[in-house]
């Protein structure tokens, strides 16, 4: 049950408006987590604009693929609906998102990019040399690590958020992902 109320489209604060309305526009929907984000312009329009940044960072199923590792570590059901049903209109079939659910991908340079990612997410940041030479090995430069880094936190920033919140969920509910 959310805990608290999703805007309705007349009481969205004006600071937020622009944003939501173009996140509505672009969907064909408000997402109940963004109607509830709205509530804080200050939040919402940091968490957009960093989010429309890094949506140039890497390549669409990488950012799909690390996002799903994150998900799940976070145990953000809200965001594994999403994305889960994100990453099937990117063409990922539903064994790679379960793969991706697990900090794994079958190409060799994406997996690099999901154990990374996992790695940052499950250690809080504490990865080893060993992990960083990994992805390097694989072809990511310093840049592209710290597109994943900045990925990982703002992935998880939502997670908190809809942890927090527990908004409605949009999208069709996702099964477990099993040991990990």
């Amino acid at each position: 049950m959310p805990r608290t109320d999703a805007l309705t489209p007349e009481n969205v604060p004006p600071d937020s408006k622009p944003t939501l309305d173009t996140f509505t526009r672009n969907l064909g929907f408000t997402p109940n987590m963004m109607a509830t984000f709205a509530k804080s312009p200050i939040a919402f329009n940091a968490w957009a604009t960093l989010r429309g940044t890094l949506n140039k960072a890497l390549d669409l199923k990488t950012r799909e693929i690390i996002g799903l590792a994150v998900y799940e570590v976070n145990g953000c059901d809200y965001c594994l609906a999403v994305h889960s049903y994100a990453a099937s209109m990117a063409r990922l079939p539903a064994d790679e998102i379960m793969l991706a659910r697990k900090g794994h991908a079958t190409d060799p340079k994406r997996d690099a990019a999901a154990q990374f990612a996992y790695k940052i997410i499950k250690s809080r940041g504490q990865v080893s040399e060993a992990d960083l030479k990994a992805v390097r090995d694989a072809g990511y430069s310093d840049a592209n690590l710290i597109e994943i880094v900045a990925l990982v936190a703002m992935f998880s920033l939502a997670n908190f958020f809809n942890n927090v919140f527990n908004p409605e969920n949009d999208y069709p509910a996702v099964t477990a992902a099993g040991p990990i």
